[in-house]
């Protein structure tokens, strides 16, 4: 990877408040610049900090940021607006948290921004302030987020209003940051969705804990929301914003000065609150935050957006002199509007494929995260594995995948190994690093974009090298990273662990294919000699268990079963009884079988367990092999499960007490589209092709639409069954090749090229 340049590289130049004092936390920091536009027209803005932002123009707010990065490749963003000629305020509101957060690595603060218009570059002589109604520091969100915002407004100017006066404000300084080559943004900005909201309950409150800032959350908790033997102290209003979202609230109120404004959030209701913690944090959390109004009608809410699906605020002022006018969020996510769709006459089964869509679109903001709420962590894990599926199956902009990708790989550890976890507090999982390979790869087939093998294959054989300076005649060795292979797992008794070989075999044998399509033969020899190395070590592995008796597939497990016959490393009966073990296994787990164990934490591993995560691996190894309709089952029992109590994004896992918005839980959306429309991408053998083969079960009927990858348009595909078997319709609004499966060819592959439409029948049983 380059190496980091001295300072952020033109045309942006850093700037910052000229008192700064390094190691300062939880600083807003206000900047302000007018500039003069010669006639009227578009306006490009392009913008870079190491801190959140949000930028005004003529007093409207138009920008936020920053899109995350290694400190070594930076990304500035770019914002438009069509502007009158004339004299434009524009005002920054930059909150420092310095502290290592998700986001970015500890990079002192500072705010880059160019106006371009007509062709050129216009002036911005910056003046800053910093912003002394915040109090710093009160409370952090979690140990791996930023800080609540507590914010006294009487004491905060309205700043960003075009007429407002700087005159005491000081010019900012520029400032130098250990930076690389500044580069636009590989992905599109996030998108700003507001939201108005109606309250679902509402009513009268009371204090009844400590001090305010004795216990934040706890006394927000505490406070009586159904008042008998006290006199109210204020109203409180509680809102459902249909699922979890990372959003920020915009309320308007009207309010006597020094009334007291909390609002607080969270994924799930308890006890019938909305409880600011958030759970599996690994330390203390308090999702709320806290203001006090300066008077009169004013517009109260966060600078940085906040997770959670039901929001709870408290007005601590006489009820009698408070007025709400708006009631609003604003949602920060990616995608809009789904372009992928499916009906399958279940509603069951259609409700599942949404809610994986809304999960996904749920956490998917600068980065694909993990959750909008504990972490809004760019885990590796969350873009190679079922994310980028979900992704495919569901929209045209597959972009935001492809910045993940290659952010681990500028993430790498010295050895080379790519980050599992980045930019912010990097992580390093030797199955992460693994499944990153096989998901280059997999972009390339979903995409066409053969160059990002190109870029990222320097990276891969870093990478692979780690691995290879780990690999003894056991195996991989433990040191080499954190071997995930899910929650719950139990490894297996030895100097190494076999789901984390299999893992790496699979990466061994994909980049050997990678080398082969980039014209590199001798590189990829030299990887399927490595591959060959390592599953004859896991050969004798499973060898070994199968001569010791008993109930070898029992002690393989079904993590190291899968995986096995996902690699295709067992004859055919061994394979056959496998995929039999798999279903078995299944049945005896929860949510299949209510009394089995529950995984209720992550040390709580036990051999009884699935989760929602390993369908992406287990699933497909039976519907490829006949069992569609047991799969089918699964999604309508457990996802099914996952559904109860008004859920509308995925559990974490199938327990209620981890986080409710994971979208690696959402594998059914992809496997449903990919399996019952029959359309897999394959951009990898051409522009616009698709192998197709169908896995239908008992199903009598399925439509849907598939989005054709960084294009407009969607191919639409519907079939129905009869006796005489089924008829398939796909409409395209750009020719397509389509690779029919030997099962739908006669016996024989064949690749059939079609401009609009392509209708057939084919057999039942070509189709199960």
């Amino acid at each position: 990877m380059p190496t980091p340049s001295a300072e952020c590289a033109p045309p942006l130049t850093p700037c910052w408040h000229p008192a700064f004092a390094p190691g300062a936390q939880d600083l807003h920091v206000a900047f302000r610049a007018e500039f003069e536009l010669p006639a009227a027209g578009e306006v490009e803005f392009r913008v870079l900090g190491a801190s959140w932002y949000v930028g005004w123009i003529d007093g409207r707010p138009f920008c936020e940021g920053p899109a995350r990065f290694p400190a070594g490749f930076p990304e500035y963003s770019t914002f438009r607006a069509t502007l009158a000629a004339g004299r434009h305020p524009l005002a920054f509101h930059v909150n420092h948290a310095g502290v290592i957060t998700r986001f970015l690595q500890g990079i002192e603060p500072f705010l880059a921004c160019s106006v371009r218009a007509a062709g050129r570059e216009l002036p911005l002589p910056w003046k800053c302030a910093p912003l002394a109604g915040y109090t710093p520091h009160v409370r952090r969100i979690n140990p791996v987020l930023g800080f609540i915002e507590w914010c006294d407004t009487r004491q905060v100017p309205d700043w960003t209003a075009a007429g407002f006066d700087d005159g005491a404000w000081v010019p900012a300084v520029p400032v130098t940051r250990p930076l690389g080559p500044v580069r636009p943004l590989s992905c599109a900005n996030p998108r700003s969705l507001p939201l108005e909201l109606t309250p679902a309950a509402a009513g009268l409150l009371v204090e009844t804990f400590g001090y305010e800032r004795d216990d934040p959350p706890a006394r927000f908790f505490l406070r009586d929301l159904a008042p008998a033997g006290l006199p109210p102290q204020g109203v409180w209003r509680r809102y459902d914003l249909g699922r979890v979202r990372l959003m920020r609230p915009r309320f308007e109120l009207d309010l006597p000065a020094g009334a007291v404004v909390e609002f607080a959030y969270s994924e799930a209701l308890h006890h019938g609150r909305v409880a600011p913690w958030i759970t599996l944090s690994t330390g203390e959390s308090c999702n709320l935050d806290h203001y006090v109004a300066r008077g009169g009608r004013q517009e109260f809410g966060p600078l940085a957006p906040r997770g959670g699906r039901f929001l709870e605020v408290h007005v601590l002022a006489p009820p009698a002199a408070v007025a709400f006018h708006r009631e609003a969020v604003v949602e920060r996510a990616y995608y809009g509007a789904a372009g992928g769709s499916l009906r399958t006459g279940d509603a069951l089964l259609d409700q599942i494929w949404t809610v994986g869509v809304e999960t996904h679109r749920a956490c998917a903001e600068d980065a694909l995260t993990d959750n909008p709420t504990r972490e809004r962590g760019q885990w590796a894990g969350d873009v190679v594995t079922v994310g980028m599926d979900i992704a495919a199956a569901a929209f045209a902009d597959l972009r935001m995948c492809r910045r993940g990708l290659v952010q681990c790989a500028q993430s790498a550890r010295a050895d080379g190994l790519v980050a599992g976890l980045c930019p912010g507090t990097p992580e390093y999982l030797t199955t992460y690093a693994a499944q990153w390979i096989t998901a280059c790869l997999h972009y390339w087939e979903l995409t066409g974009d053969r160059a990002l093998l190109a870029e990222m294959l320097p990276a891969a054989e870093r990478n692979l090298a780690a691995f290879a300076q780990q690999l003894t005649d056991d195996g991989v060795q433990d040191g080499l990273g954190w071997g995930f292979v899910d929650w719950g797992y139990v490894r297996n008794p030895g100097p190494s662990d076999q789901g984390v070989n299999l893992h790496a075999l699979a990466a061994m044998r994909d980049l050997a294919r990678w080398c082969d399509a980039l014209g590199h033969p001798d590189r990829a020899a030299h990887h399927r000699a490595l591959a060959a190395r390592l599953a004859a070590i896991i050969a004798r592995y499973y060898a070994a268990e199968f001569a010791a008796g008993g109930d070898a597939w029992e002690r393989i497990g079904y993590h190291r079963a899968a995986l096995g016959l996902r690699l295709g490393l067992f004859d055919a009966t061994p394979a056959a009884g496998g995929r039999a073990f798999l279903k078995a296994h299944m049945r005896r787990c929860f949510p299949n079988d209510p009394a089995a164990p529950r995984l209720s934490d992550p040390g709580a591993n036990h051999p009884r367990l699935i989760t929602p995560y390993f369908g992406h691996f287990a699933l497909p190894e039976l519907i490829e092999h006949g069992d569609m309709d047991f799969v089918l089952g699964q999604y309508r029992t457990c996802w099914g499960w996952s559904l109860g109590d008004g859920r509308t994004t995925w559990l974490e896992v199938f327990d209620t007490r981890w986080s409710h918005c994971h979208q690696w839980a959402g594998c059914p959306t992809w496997q449903l589209s990919r399996y019952l429309l029959g359309l897999q991408p394959r951009y990898d053998l051409g522009a616009a092709n698709f192998a197709v083969a169908l896995a239908t079960g008992s199903l009598t009927q399925a439509a849907g639409t598939v989005p054709l990858a960084g294009q407009e348009g969607v191919v639409t595909v519907a079939w129905t069954k009869d006796a005489a078997g089924l008829h398939y319709t796909l409409t395209t609004p750009v020719p397509l090749v389509l690779h029919l499966a030997a099962s739908l060819a006669g016996g024989t592959p064949r690749r059939v090229a079609v401009d609009r439409t392509f209708t057939a029948s084919w057999p039942l049983a070509a189709c199960r």
